[in-house]
């Protein structure tokens, strides 16, 4: 039996999940068949995920999976030592001391980072290239999500002033507030919007979306889901792939494999997706040297 703790609700992970069936199914694992999966659902309430993670543990699950951010993983962490985890990660697992080492994880976590959280310079090159005349550049970050929320500005603060930006950090932790935060854009309009890679906000990719395009701001997100719900730009890992590689490490782990012998694989591959038909609906003209480097041009 695999226990699946994640921050977020069932619905807003379709296609990931999707990804991680396959990886189970790669190593000869198919739910309903041969396996169980006893999910668990934070519903984006941090504060249940111990309570979540405890109950896991006492169905005595052979392994847990965790995504939704860094907190479920310390969830997990915290309810046992004996049961493994196998982890997702948009930040640097060593740094925020889940594991002791990428090529030796020590104790019971093994994962997959796909980095999203550190490429935050690297984004606001990029929507600086889209908007070259942009100096006032909002941020959304997810307060309730803590420890992603520091690292994001840790790295954004930096980089926005070395470009000579000036960013206003705004706080969403609901679908009401990301409305009270666009509401606020008809009298302190930025130049353009940096929406954090947090489990939330990503959930809300939709609404995210729409409003940018009803208030005509130009946004990066990041992954490929935003560009695909109508977002102007997104430039981060496969996501859906980091999933099925946690389902092959999660179906090793029930074949014997133990996760201190697992080093934690990193992406490797990262996408920028333009959505060419939002581009023309905000009368941004993309410019050719970015057009050249997207992966994938939605028209």
């Amino acid at each position: 039996m695999i226990g699946f703790l994640d921050s977020r609700s069932a619905d807003a992970l379709t296609e990931r999940l999707r990804g991680f069936r396959q990886g189970l199914k790669d190593t000869g694992h198919v739910e309903g068949e041969n396996v169980s999966i006893e999910y668990r659902w934070a519903e984006n309430q941090f504060d249940r995920l111990p309570a979540l993670a405890a109950e896991l543990v006492r169905r005595q699950v052979a392994v847990i999976a965790t995504s939704g951010g860094t907190a479920a993983a310390f969830a997990a962490k915290a309810a046992t030592t004996t049961i493994p985890i196998v982890f997702t990660s948009a930040e640097d697992p060593v740094g925020q001391g889940l594991v002791a080492s990428l090529a030796r994880p020590d104790g019971n976590l093994t994962g997959i980072n796909f980095f999203n959280l550190e490429l935050a310079a690297k984004q606001l090159e990029l929507l600086r290239e889209l908007v070259p005349a942009a100096t006032r550049v909002a941020v959304l970050v997810n307060p309730a999500n803590t420890m992603n929320t520091k690292s994001t500005l840790r790295d954004v603060e930096p980089a926005a002033r070395a470009m000579r930006l000036q960013i206003q950090v705004l706080n969403a932790s609901t679908s009401r507030e990301i409305d009270a935060v666009f509401a606020t854009f008809v009298r302190e309009r930025p130049d353009a919007l940096f929406v954090n890679g947090d489990s939330f906000l990503n959930v809300r990719r939709v609404q995210l979306a729409l409003l940018a395009g009803r208030h005509g701001i130009p946004a990066i997100y990041s992954g490929r889901e935003y560009a695909e719900a109508g977002g102007l730009m997104s430039y981060g890992s496969n996501i859906a792939d980091a999933y099925r590689q946690m389902g092959v490490y999660v179906g090793r782990i029930l074949k014997g494999a133990k996760p201190v012998d697992m080093p934690v694989i990193q992406a490797s591959k990262f996408e920028l997706v333009i959505n060419a038909q939002t581009a023309r609906m905000l009368g941004i003209t993309v410019p050719p040297s970015l057009l050249a480097r997207a992966d994938e041009v939605i028209e």
